[in-house]
């Protein structure tokens, strides 16, 4: 059975030592044999340093082991060593499952967020004494609140399995797909260029105005000729026929306002269902200053 693996953070240089009796801040990562004195029935399987200095630690964790995270107490380190002086003693606990793994908090106050590093913005808050919190994520990134940047580690779940070929029954009539979409179109342009912002930066609050769009794909040479009535076609032919958007707010005036409701909605949804995914950003022109 594959393991969960988890790279152990980079040791902050700027970091210090604690007060006396605690842990040693920025020094050597924790070596196998702490590794393996981790309380409780389910101990880590141990961990591997590659050759080289720039290799990262990796810590193997097999389907029941649990490793715990955060600065460590006098005399009983822990497993993920994050030391900055904003996290708790004993932050949490991941624990491996079959192919994903649980996220406990101990904190009472602190949320602490996993990233799907695969994903656009895709993340799982795990609110303050959760216990056991299922992550679905292949490839994660968990953020703890700090003094400093956020303390961090990543995880790596085993391979997903998934289903193949069709799951439909021969008899009766065939799934129509809810979601048809042309990534060859110029509607299907237009969509990605809305939606661009917020794949490239999930923190992106504003979603582009029609001008931005006509801007953006002027590069392509499918839509040098492309107007701005020719961008809200687009968008209200998305809303209406490709998308089936119901009740949505009016645009501004212009077409050209910054919190147009059609096109938020329209991002809002596409990104939801993975409808324009990162690797669909190659369809448009290469973006000025890189």
């Amino acid at each position: 059975m594959d393991t969960v693996i988890v790279q152990l953070p980079e040791p902050r240089p700027e970091a210090r030592r604690e007060s006396p009796g605690g842990l040693v801040s920025g020094g050597p990562s924790i070596r196998p044999a702490s590794l393996g004195r981790h309380p409780g029935p389910a101990r880590p399987a141990g961990s591997t340093r590659p050759a080289g200095p720039a290799r990262p630690v990796l810590l193997h964790l097999g389907p029941g082991e649990a490793a715990e995270f955060g600065r460590g107490e006098p005399g009983r380190p822990v497993a993920i060593p994050l030391a900055d002086q904003g996290v708790s003693r004993r932050a949490g606990e991941i624990t491996a499952a079959e192919d994903y793994w649980r996220l406990s908090n101990f904190s009472a106050s602190a949320t602490y967020v996993v990233e799907n590093l695969e994903g656009a913005g895709e993340h799982v808050k795990v609110a303050p004494g959760r216990l056991g919190a299922p992550v679905p994520f292949e490839f994660s990134r968990v953020l703890l609140p700090a003094l400093g940047e956020p303390a961090a580690f990543k995880v790596f779940a085993p391979q997903h399995a998934y289903l193949e070929g069709e799951s439909d029954a021969r008899d009766g009539e065939r799934t129509v797909s809810p979601f048809a979409l042309d990534p060859t179109s110029k509607y299907f342009l237009v969509l990605l260029a809305l939606c661009e912002p917020r794949l490239r930066s999930p923190s992106a609050a504003s979603v582009p105005g029609v001008t931005d769009v006509v801007s953006r794909l002027r590069a392509l040479p499918a839509c040098r000729e492309l107007t701005r009535s020719a961008v809200n076609y687009h968008i209200d032919y998305l809303v209406a026929t490709k998308l089936r958007l119901r009740d949505t707010p009016e645009e501004a005036a212009d077409g050209a306002g910054r919190s147009g409701g059609k096109r938020e909605e329209l991002v809002s949804l596409a990104l939801r269902f993975d409808l324009v995914r990162e690797e669909h950003l190659a369809l448009l022109p290469p973006r000025r200053g890189g």
